[in-house]
């Protein structure tokens, strides 16, 4: 296969099982490490739920991010303008967003927007333009990248997205659980290497915190806006003593959110 970030050579890395009964290959881009399967012809049978019975992490992924967007968005951008959240899903992350006081509209093809009824793309002029896009958790889900990251930057010159980098040495599927071969949607896995390409090839500046948030933009900063300026260390140690007496005095168990990940992955196999 040619690589569908460079368009040069691919060395074959593993074949395994998708949807628990499709042998698959996947293919490592030899210029970017950018990992690819073959022509994913499993696609319809993998989408026939939108959200997979494995994304559990969903309400937690929400919540987390709107944290973390709100700054970017306070410290790098206009907080008045509109923003959209491009395959957006139930409309959980708008609704969080809006609720912060962010115009934040949802578009999804393929899900219904439950918590954000209302304040969806198709209920603006088809001529709005928005201050910035974000795109958390869709990158992993598309089969030709380049294409489909202009589409998103179609509605404004700044794209925000998530999507977990590579870790080192991955040789198998075993060794990262972001493949997700059960639930069959993940079929393209990224480098900072493979990101900073797609950006360069289409005229854009590239930010990354190295981790799994992403900028892409038309603006030049002076310095990385994903990463945020330590607190003085005052501030922080204040934080600190606060933490450890609330954990002394709120004990929560331990958060099952791992476990039952791993309980309905060996029901799906």
């Amino acid at each position: 296969m040619k690589s569908k970030i460079t368009g040069g050579d691919t060395t074959l890395l593993f074949t395994t099982k998708v949807l628990s009964k499709y042998d698959v290959k996947y293919y490592r881009c030899n210029d970017t490490g950018f990992i690819q399967t073959e022509e994913p012809y499993w696609l319809n049978e993998a989408y026939s739920s939108a959200i997979t019975k494995l994304d559990i992490g969903l309400p937690y992924r929400n919540i987390h991010q709107s944290e973390s967007v709100g700054k970017v968005l306070l410290t790098s951008f206009n907080k008045h303008a509109k923003f959209l959240d491009y395959a957006g899903g139930y409309g959980l992350f708008t609704r969080l967003m809006r609720d912060k006081g962010f115009d934040f509209y949802n578009t999804d093809k393929y899900c219904q927007n439950l918590f954000a009824d209302y304040f969806d793309l198709k209920d603006l002029p088809s001529t709005t333009r928005f201050e910035l896009t974000t795109a958390f958790e869709v990158f992993e889900h598309l089969s030709q990248p380049a294409t489909e990251m202009k589409e998103m930057l179609n509605y404004a010159d700044n794209l925000l997205f998530s999507t977990e980098l590579q870790p080192t040495h991955v040789v198998s599927v075993d060794d990262w659980w972001y493949f997700a071969p059960e639930t069959g949607q993940h079929i393209s896995f990224y480098t900072e290497a493979a990101l900073a390409h797609l950006a360069k090839q289409a005229g854009y500046n590239f930010y990354t915190d190295r981790h799994s948030l992403h900028l892409y933009t038309k603006q030049e900063f002076k310095s990385n806006p994903l990463i945020q300026p330590k607190d003085s260390f005052l501030l922080r140690k204040a934080k600190k003593f606060v933490r450890k007496t609330e954990q002394k005095k709120y004990t929560y168990p331990e958060s099952r959110l791992m476990k039952d990940y791993e309980f309905i992955k060996s029901k799906l196999i």
